[in-house]
Order: structure tokens, then sequence, then C-alpha cells
């Protein structure tokens, strides 16, 4: 059996390119990992960017001029949702969805230009702010050059011998994962982001849909480039496997959302836990949330699915939780509350920033204290009703932290009865020292209380 073996000029490039000393390339920067993951996403966090709907201009320089807020605020990796052109052929809406890539080496010029993002980056990178970008890997949009140029580098219907669309999104069609050409291409083409622009790493689009076996290759391929930082959007057991730093915690969420509606009480985050463990390796970690943009587009996150007071004990949560890489959606700091249209534009409204000192104690507290790293210990303990109190203590390096979260409408009582977390301890969010003692207080509903040991 004769193989067809394929590659453009561009993949050729880059991938003769990759051969050069390390020395030449960027990979000298910034190289400490700790449990094979960088360094510096341990007690990170991020941010997603809708660059189409956070100005009313809808560009990268327009974003600019949010960075320095988003600095302050603690911010410390912004995702981009996808910079790439979107494709015209049965496009969606208006404007069509970021996922119907048209050129995977280009910017969209609604947002501006290359150079535009690189001067994006710079900047990010001036004020010690990482950039990881959206990428789609399952398919490309209906009119993508390849399905001209390399027709096998997509999956075929058996009968018609065109190119499949997945699921139901019709304005793209399905890259086909059996052409080790193509393979090769995807990946010079993603190199591309990491040597031109020095981005920081990837958000991967539907990553499970994708073959393992190409993850192992193109993560080992891309992280001789650079120290980069892998997000798989999924939550399968073999991503982690694959090479990527972090995946979704896709269930944990739906059991959130279940007990803020009150269907389901806290011993269902215990069993979402468990399970976790079960599945990933105990050096995973994942990304948490309490909204993004599928999220908020399909589901009504957060607005309607954690509604007022509600938000903030979750949101405490997901920033405290073991493994967490926690993610904060575009607008939630204001709180924007509506959904934001996927095809049309649909601009943010900004100007209050209510949540803006609450998200920054939290971001403050992750980045200074190594008991949030992502890898430090996690033990829950019981300080209430366990219906509906859910307290935890995370340990590193001599650093402890104490979460009390309220996960109910009704005030519920506290008692502390473990020794070593009675005495002074600094309330976070109040700003002061207290003594914790062996007596009975009281939480308000949907309260939350984080407790620094000094």
């Amino acid at each position: 059996m004769k193989f067809k073996f394929l590659l453009s000029a561009f993949s050729l490039m880059y991938l003769l390119s990759s051969c050069k000393n390390d020395n030449d390339t960027v990979a000298a920067k910034d190289t400490a990992t700790i449990d094979g993951h960088p360094s510096w996403i341990m007690q990170g966090n991020i941010y997603e960017v809708n660059v189409r709907q956070y100005t009313p201009e809808g560009t990268f320089k327009a974003f600019e001029q949010h960075i320095d807020r988003l600095k302050e605020m603690g911010v410390q990796t912004l995702w981009f949702m996808p910079i790439h052109p979107i494709s015209k052929l049965d496009r969606k809406g208006t404007l069509g969805s970021y996922y119907a890539v048209q050129s995977y080496v280009d910017v969209n010029p609604e947002f501006g230009t290359l150079e535009d993002w690189k001067s994006l980056v710079k900047k990010c990178h001036s004020l010690g702010m990482k950039v990881i970008i959206d990428w789609v890997p399952n398919h490309t949009g209906a009119d993508h050059k390849w399905l001209t140029t390399n027709p096998d580098f997509y999956v075929l219907d058996s009968v018609t011998k065109k190119p499949i669309s997945p699921f139901d999104w019709t304005d793209t069609r399905k890259l086909n994962y059996e052409n080790l050409a193509f393979q090769d291409t995807m990946i010079a083409q993603m190199k591309f982001w990491i040597t031109e622009t020095d981005i920081d790493g990837f958000r991967c689009d539907v990553a499970g849909e994708v073959k393992n076996e190409f993850w192992k290759k193109c993560i080992t391929a891309l992280k001789k480039e650079k120290n980069i930082f892998m997000l798989a959007e999924g939550d399968k057991k073999g991503l982690h496997e694959s090479g990527f730093d972090a995946n979704y915690a896709w269930h944990d969420f739906a059991v959130l959302k279940q007990i803020a509606n009150g269907s389901r009480n806290i011993s269902s985050l215990d069993s979402a836990i468990a399970k976790a463990d079960t599945l990933y390796p105990s050096n995973a970690t994942r990304m948490f949330f309490t909204s993004n943009h599928d999220e908020n587009t399909w589901n009504k996150a957060d607005y309607a699915t954690m509604p007022g007071a509600v938000h903030a004990p979750f949101a405490v949560l997901t920033q405290t939780m073991k493994q967490s890489v926690p993610l904060i959606y575009s607008g939630q700091e204001e709180p924007f509350l509506d959904s934001l249209s996927f095809f049309y534009k649909d601009t943010i409204s900004f100007g209050k920033y209510e949540r803006a000192n609450f998200y920054k104690t939290l971001l403050t507290l992750r980045k200074n204290n190594a008991a949030l790293s992502a890898n430090a210990s996690f033990k829950k303990v019981s300080v209430g009703d366990d219906r509906f109190v859910y307290a935890f203590v995370r340990e590193k390096d001599k650093n402890k932290v104490l979460v009390v979260l309220n996960l109910s409408a009704n005030p519920q009582n506290i008692l502390i009865k473990d020794a070593g977390l009675l005495g002074k301890a600094y309330n976070v969010f109040m700003g002061s020292s207290e003594e914790l003692k062996n007596s009975n207080w009281q939480i308000e509903p949907w309260g939350y209380v984080v407790y620094e040991y000094k």
C-alpha cells in the first residue's frame, strides 16, 4: 500500500526551522516546571477574552486599553478566543463563528493586523502577563484553502466523497488525523504563533475529538520551542496523558450549577472530586469556572445559573479548589448580566466593575500564598451542617488557608473544632486578623469566609 506524503511549503519551512539550535529559539526563557507543568501557571489564573464583544470597536487595539486594568485586578494569563479569519461559506449569522477558521496563519482583519497582535502580546509580556490563544484543531471553516489544495486533509463521506461537518456545525469541515502530512502541517502552523508572536500556549477546542497520538506528538514538539501551557477543552482521561497541562472541570461545573439551583446538595461535590481523583493522574490540573463563552452564550451563565449573591461562594470555590487553575470570563468583573451573541456583534457594557475588588482579593491571595497552588494539599473539614456548608483546608510549605462556604439560601451555624485551625488567622476579605475560637458563629446565606494562617 503506497502512502501519499504531502507537505506544504509552509509546513516544510517550519519543520526545518524547528531543528535549529535551542539557543536561537524562545525556549531559553522561563523554563521552570512543577509536576511537569509551567511553574507560572500553578498559582496563576486565566481570563478569557472575547475580542469581538469586549469593546464597541472589537479590535486588538481597543482591547489593549483594558490590559492595565486587568493587570491591576490580578489577571495573569489572557486566553483569547480564536483570532483567525472566519470562513464566509456557510457562515452562521452576520459575523460567523470564531471556530470556523479560514486560515490558521493569519489574524481576523476585523480585529486588526498581525502587527497589532504582536504589539498586544508585547504589552502583556512587559507587564508580566501571559498570553494563550484558542486553537481549533478538529475542523476548519467551509472555505479554508486546504479544501482545494489538500482535500485529503479532510474526512470524506463514504458515499458522496465530500468533506463532512462534525456534529451540527454546518459551517465547518472535519479534519483527517489519519493523514500524517496533515498532522505535520498542523504542528508547523501552531509553531508559527510561538516563534513569530511569542505566545505562551494554546487552549485547544474540542481536544477530545482529536487523536491522543497526535497530541503526544504535537505537544512534545511545541514544548521544545517554549515552556508553554496547554489547555484542553474536554475532560476525557487521556488528555492529561497526552501532554496537556490542564483540562476542563466540566463535570464539577455541572454539579455546582445543580447545587446553586437546589436540585442537589453538596455531597454531590464530594462525588465529583472523587470521580476526578480516579480519572486523572495526581499531578493533573483542571480549569474551574462559573462561566465561559459557551456557558454564557448558550446556558445563561453565570447571571442566571448563579445569580446575584449566589455567584460569590462558587467563584471562591473555583479559585481555591484542589488542582484548580481558575477562569474568569469577559465581563464577569462588571458583572455583565446578559448572554453574548455568538454570531453577531453584542458589546459588553463596562463601567462599574463591581466585582473587580472581589476578584482582585482572590487572585492576589492565590498568587501570594503557595497553599492555593494547584498542587497544594486539600482536606475537607466539617464546620457545620454538611448538607449546606462546604469547608476545606489547603496547605503547602507551611502555608495554610481555610475556606468556609455556605452553599445555601439560609444562614448556617459554624463551629470550628479542629485544634489546628483555632487561634489567630487573617480574614482575607475583611482584611483583619481574628482569634478563631471553639464557639458558634453564623454565616449568611451564600456566604463565604477565607482565612489565611500566617
